[in-house]
């Protein structure tokens, strides 16, 4: 077999492989955004339908992860082609950790449901929406980025991710403010922190996603470096 042919095997393995880590990432965005639907409608069979996407998403990553270790057995590459193949399974284990916050989101609507939910918290439900629109819109630059190996969009998500991390601080204010003018939300509003929390944290696994895009770019490693360090380091 001609080293050529070798090449253009390897680099279709490679491509089919991205592009089963977008279908992911296009499954757990889904998830999200299910999640929050069935929490602004306090509907238990969309919170249902989210815990079965669950099972797929970590059946996925399963396929992924074992699809890598053989690719990596019998390629063994090097350099970039090595640190893309780092970098899908950085990008599986953060989308994995979404289904399972999209998951958590959608348990806690339920919970909501069996235990009945106050009018009173109909409105900070609706912020909490907001606040999941915005991390669902990074998840989804963050996967453009990867699809197309892109850094500028890849530095556009870090410099974004303060936006959240903000909105999430002025959720948890109006929440406590809620549980301290009537003590009889406070079961209710401590869910919806939770609530709060995993949406953050589906920002933070954009934000990790875009950080894995860089180290396959430009291989620096870019965790835990200010934005500022990071826009000068891929100029």
């Amino acid at each position: 077999m001609s080293e050529k042919h070798l090449s253009t095997q390897f680099d279709s393995e490679l491509s089919g492989i991205s592009n089963r880590v977008l279908e992911m990432g296009g499954l757990v965005e889904s998830q999200v955004a299910q999640a929050m639907y069935a929490l602004s409608q306090f509907s238990s069979d969309i919170a249902t339908q989210v815990l079965t996407s669950e099972e797929r998403v970590n059946q996925m990553e399963l396929e992924i992860d074992r699809d890598l270790s053989a690719i990596i057995a019998r390629r063994q590459p090097t350099a970039r082609d090595l640190r893309l193949l780092i970098a899908v399974s950085k990008a599986i284990a953060n989308l994995e950790r979404i289904g399972d916050e999209a998951a958590r989101i959608a348990r806690t609507v339920q919970r909501l449901i069996n235990t009945g939910v106050s009018s009173r918290l109909r409105l900070p439900v609706a912020d909490l929406s907001f606040v999941a629109d915005l991390a669902i819109a990074q998840l989804r630059k963050a996967l453009d980025a990867f699809a197309r190996l892109d850094t500028a969009r890849a530095l556009e998500v870090l410099k974004q991710d303060d936006q959240i991390d903000q909105e999430f601080d002025g959720l948890l204010r109006k929440l406590i403010t809620y549980m301290m003018e009537d003590p009889r939300t406070i079961s209710s509003a401590i869910d919806l922190v939770f609530v709060a929390k995993a949406i953050e944290r589906v920002g933070d696994h954009g934000k990790n996603l875009a950080e894995a895009i860089i180290y396959v770019v430009k291989g620096m490693d870019v965790r835990h470096s200010s934005v500022a360090a990071v826009e000068d380091a891929i100029r």
